[in-house]
């Protein structure tokens, strides 16, 4: 009969094996998406996503770390616009670069993570004209190698990053309305 820490390691190995096991099931990409309608016209909405300036006045991750430090290009709008940071261990470090901007309707950047976590992802704004108002829809997408697929697993990777989406699309609704 084994002894109990010879069951506790016992138990914790199965735990590992079945993290691992899930993990290696999910899908090799990622996407996650949110959107709101905002009581503004489209061409009232699109300078605030697409001048990359304007991004501190809505970015979730601003209220996350006041001291992140930011360095824009020398374009702050449209494509080739773009900006690096470098923050807490919330928001991390990395750079987005504007490299799509069909006004007044999409936009798509490319965001490179340099810590917490290395990763290169895109990210695409689309806004479609809803008679008067204007529906967000915000994602993001890219490669999920096993680490990332762990993460997900213990951590839900949607929940967490989607409600910072969500924060900043309530952010941008009201900028856009006020």
């Amino acid at each position: 009969m084994p002894s109990l820490w010879g069951t506790m390691l016992i138990i914790a190995a199965l735990a590992i094996v079945a993290v691992l096991l899930i993990s290696m099931r999910k899908p090799d990409r990622f996407l996650i998406a949110r959107k709101i309608r905002i009581n503004a016209p489209r061409e009232k909405v699109f300078p605030l996503i697409n001048t990359i300036q304007r991004w501190t006045e809505w970015s979730p991750w601003q209220t996350k770390d006041p001291a992140i430090q930011q360095t824009l290009g020398p374009i702050t709008e449209g494509i080739g616009a773009y900006q690096e940071w470098k923050g807490n261990n919330k928001v991390g470090e990395g750079r987005m670069e504007i490299v799509e901007s069909a006004a007044p309707s999409r936009i798509v950047y490319r965001l490179d993570f340099l810590r917490p976590m290395k990763a290169q992802n895109r990210a695409v704004f689309t806004l479609t004209d809803t008679g008067g108002a204007t529906e967000v829809i915000w994602e993001m997408d890219g490669p999920s190698p096993l680490l990332s697929k762990i993460m997900d697993t213990l951590m839900n990777m949607d929940k967490m990053i989607g409600r910072d989406f969500e924060n900043g699309l309530a952010n941008l609704k009201k900028l856009s309305e006020g």
